[in-house]
């Protein structure tokens, strides 16, 4: 099983390679995405590891930020 670092890497190859050699895929716009949410995940967990704990109402409150009524997951 990789490790997200090598994970996060190996995303930033795909997409690197891809624009080197001209090369644009319906996979590599599933890469970007893919790059954005393994960003997004490292940063809420610095954020969340700094921050003192939450109540259940505010945990409620951020996790319902992140999945926006009438949105598809």
């Amino acid at each position: 099983m990789l490790s997200e670092k090598s994970s996060k890497r190996q995303t930033v190859a795909k997409i690197a390679a891809a624009a080197r050699w001209g090369n644009p895929s319906p996979e590599i716009a599933v890469a970007h995405r893919d790059l954005a949410a393994e960003r997004l995940a490292d940063y809420i967990t610095k954020v969340v590891s700094k921050a003192p704990p939450l109540t259940p109402e505010q945990r409620d409150r951020l996790a319902s930020l992140l999945r926006p009524v009438g949105r598809a997951a």
